[in-house]
């Protein structure tokens, strides 16, 4: 996944912004003001280094395919990081980016929710 299609797919999800905290390189998605997604892509690299949460079950998983990693200092909240080009399938990180958002736009309180339009 490029990193213009990691954007579109985080961008498509119902209140989704991106921010970009540590410089242009790096990427932070939120929703309401949570982090469900991120990455980084230095300069001249093609390929973008993102992360995201997955299922508990799935984590341990996930982690034994070639390029992908326990995200780094991410990990406990049991986040992976696509770490190469080939890593995973657009469609399974579209449906971890849609799981990752719903997990995190589950935590805002109920009046966050209902000014986001997450209800």
């Amino acid at each position: 996944m490029t990193l213009d299609e990691f954007n579109a797919a985080c961008g498509a999800l119902q209140a989704a912004e991106l921010t970009h905290p540590f410089g242009p390189e790096t990427f932070i998605w939120k929703v309401g003001g949570k982090m469900f997604a991120g990455g980084s892509q230095p300069a001249g690299q093609g390929f973008a280094k993102v992360s995201f949460k997955v299922p508990d079950d799935t984590f341990e998983i996930l982690t034994q395919e070639d390029g992908v990693i326990p995200a780094p200092y991410m990990a406990r909240a049991k986040w992976i990081q696509v770490a190469t080009a080939d890593g995973m399938a657009n469609d399974a990180i579209a449906d971890y980016l849609a799981f990752s958002h719903k997990t995190y736009a589950a935590k805002l309180t109920r009046a966050k929710r209902a000014e986001l339009g997450l209800d």
